[in-house]
């Protein structure tokens, strides 16, 4: 019964959203919608194979900018993070800062970057920068506060240091936190990216979208969309086979997520 259960809700999304394309598929074919309008799942999937070749340098570009940034983000969060968790006056100084920065819309500092640093890589890092440091702090300090005191205590009662605390009982306390953070920060990386690269550059899958775009190539669009889509959901499963290689602790709980 259980196994009917969890390949029944495996099965229901799938599903559904073969429903909706099978619905987009038949009103574009019935209303003769125009493909500069609104292409069809077939001419997007018959497009997307097409132009695969030749983009595969707008693929990787994107890739290297959306890793580099992601990268420096993690170890931009983990050192602020701990900071945080150690010195209380620092979180009450930056913890607001951080939730204020969330406000301001990341299209309209792109621009700033472009103009401060050029057209080159570094303003879409520092675009991916800021898209994915939110996340993976605020994960990482709610975790590192979610450690368990009376273990902290402990071993400050047996004379254990900061750091020996750190690595004992509020790391290995925090890990689900903190992979949480890292997947919404994944799929968010690619998408900082794209939107460095609408802003100006000569190459990826932003610079891409908007060469097609303004040419109404509106098929080439939504193939960019899917492969963006296909990037994003890759390292989001490719952290959560890390977490459950780097953390055996917490095996169950991704067990029980896959089978909800």
């Amino acid at each position: 019964m259980k196994k009917y259960i969890n390949t029944e809700n495996k099965f229901i999304p799938i599903l559904f959203q073969l429903i909706i394309l099978f619905i987009w598929q038949i009103a574009i074919d019935k209303w003769k919608v125009p493909q500069y309008i609104l292409p069809s799942p077939k001419d997007i999937i018959i497009t997307l194979v097409d132009i695969l070749p030749n983009i595969t340098n707008h693929i990787y570009a994107t890739i290297y900018e959306a890793l580099f940034g992601f990268i420096i983000s993690i170890l931009f969060s983990l050192l602020l993070a701990i900071l945080m968790d150690n010195v209380k006056i620092i979180k009450k100084c930056i913890y607001p800062i951080l939730v204020v920065s969330q406000t301001v819309p990341i299209i309209a500092l792109a621009p700033l970057f472009i103009i401060w640093f050029g057209f080159g890589i570094l303003p879409k890092v520092i675009v991916v920068v800021l898209v994915c440091f939110f996340p993976i702090v605020i994960s990482l300090v709610d975790g590192l506060e979610s450690a368990d005191l009376d273990m902290v205590n402990l071993l400050k009662t047996m004379g254990a240091s900061r750091l020996q605390i750190f690595t004992m009982v509020k790391l290995p306390s925090s890990t689900v936190n903190l992979f949480s953070g890292l997947r919404i920060a994944a799929t968010y990386s690619i998408m900082g990216a794209v939107i460095g690269e609408w802003l100006g550059g000569d190459k990826g899958l932003g610079v891409y979208m908007i060469r097609a775009k303004n040419s109404y190539e509106l098929d080439k669009v939504f193939a960019v969309i899917v492969i963006i889509v296909i990037l994003s959901m890759t390292l989001f499963g490719l952290l959560y086979l890390l977490q459950y290689i780097f953390t055996p602790w917490t095996r169950n709980s991704i067990n029980n997520n896959k089978q909800n």
